[in-house]
């Protein structure tokens, strides 16, 4: 977590007993997220995790209880008994078995939550008891550093005060945007994928950078610094990205010349192609 970001769960929800199932990277930032100093949440937080050498991270840690499956068969069942938060956090193409591995251990009432992309919520409540509700959710990776987005979509089976827990279990990592579920492979999208896309413009600007004649480390320098301070004036400034831009480029400068030769490439009509075909990815994920 960024030790500027303090956790900021939304006024006036509590935050239940907790229970991740899994906490790989973005599971990890979640934990990181809820384990803030600030943060007024039941402990310790339960765990799984597949390995003992995983588990054994957190063997002083007084606000985290962890199991390993590998040496406790019955681990995510030992997690969930009396959780009223459960965070699904492994693969989507495990996900469904582990929430049938779990149902018979979990709360009536019980919030389970998925972050894995093309698993519908449906297909999970499908083998779930009757009064669990399923919500889905669909952070990034800047979580890591307390500044995630992340999509937040209840389920047929989730109350309106389910999804509000769900937003403030988030809002510990970033900000939060609560959507309908049919949005939710639209987020994947925009936000989910979006720091991939960023970070290729900077692997892409820091090869063009070396082509120039600069060395590994004075390209990473120029670009790095470029990104950060560029992100952080768009979010400091409040005005349009389009204005920004306009900010930069006068009127037969040389970098309108840069921005000709952009934009006739058709960044609108790549962007919305690369967009639909990451949602199309979803969608025959959702199929399987």
């Amino acid at each position: 977590m960024d030790e500027n970001a303090a956790p900021t769960a939304q006024a006036g929800v509590e935050l239940p007993s907790t229970a991740m199932i899994g906490v790989g990277s973005m599971g990890g930032a979640i934990l990181e997220g809820l384990r803030a100093p600030g943060l007024s949440i039941p402990k310790p937080i339960a765990v799984t995790t597949r390995s003992a050498e995983s588990a054994r991270q957190y063997a002083d840690a007084d606000d985290v209880a962890a199991y390993a499956g590998e040496t406790e068969p019955d681990a995510n069942r030992i997690a969930v008994r009396g959780a009223g938060l459960v965070v699904l956090g492994v693969k989507p193409w495990m996900i469904v078995d582990v929430a049938r591995g779990i149902a018979d251990a979990l709360e009536p009432g019980a919030i389970v939550v998925s972050v894995a992309a093309g698993v519908p919520s449906a297909a999970i409540e499908a083998v779930l008891p009757a009064g669990v509700q399923v919500v889905r959710a669909m952070p990034n990776t800047p979580s890591h550093i307390g500044r995630g987005v992340t999509g937040v979509a209840g389920g047929a089976s989730a109350t309106a005060a389910a999804v509000e827990t769900v937003r403030a279990l988030f809002e510990t990592v970033g900000s939060v945007l609560v959507v309908r579920e049919e949005q939710i492979n639209d987020i994947a999208a925009v936000s989910g994928s979006g720091p991939a896309y960023l970070f290729l413009y900077a692997e892409e600007m820091m090869a063009a950078a070396e082509r120039l004649g600069f060395d590994p480390a004075q390209a990473r320098t120029l670009v790095e610094g470029t990104i950060a301070g560029a992100a952080e004036l768009l979010v400091r400034s409040g005005e349009e990205p389009a204005q920004l831009r306009r900010n930069v480029t006068s009127p037969k400068g040389t970098t309108e010349q840069a921005i000709k030769v952009l934009q006739a490439a058709g960044w609108g009509e790549l962007f919305d192609r690369a967009l639909a075909a990451n949602i199309r990815r979803s969608e025959e994920l959702a199929a399987q």
